[in-house]
């Protein structure tokens, strides 16, 4: 699996994912932190990668543009610490780790994390 982190999300948070085997980059440290969440959303499905985010926009956005790359996960959590990012990360990964190979939007929140499967289609009657 292949993650791209949003400016939101630390730095660690990446250290977190490459020590347990994934390849994962941030932002800062391509440059990138002054590019728009478009151009974040394209760069992840010109790569395959999964957003890690806390900003609500791309759920919004993958939500609008009815496709399913890439998966996105945002974190609402009270305290964004990495520890606890890092804490909620690994749940998701255990618990959602197929569904996010084949492209999902999961919320993550203290209560609960919450899936959706891309892309997420308006039902016409």
């Amino acid at each position: 699996m292949k993650f791209l982190l949003d400016m939101g999300l630390g730095r660690s948070t990446a250290v977190f994912l490459q020590a347990r085997g994934y390849d994962a980059v941030h932002l800062r440290e391509q440059g990138l932190q002054r590019l728009s969440d478009e151009r974040i959303i394209e760069k992840a499905r010109q790569e395959k990668r999964i957003i890690l985010t806390h900003d609500l926009d791309f759920g919004r956005l993958m939500a609008l543009s009815r496709k399913n790359l890439p998966g996105v996960v945002t974190f609402r959590l009270d305290n964004m610490k990495p520890i606890y990012v890092n804490h909620y990360l690994a749940q998701t990964l255990t618990r959602f780790a197929v569904e996010l190979e084949t492209d999902a939007l999961i919320s993550v929140n203290e209560q609960a994390i919450r899936l959706r499967s891309l892309p997420i289609l308006k039902i016409v009657k």
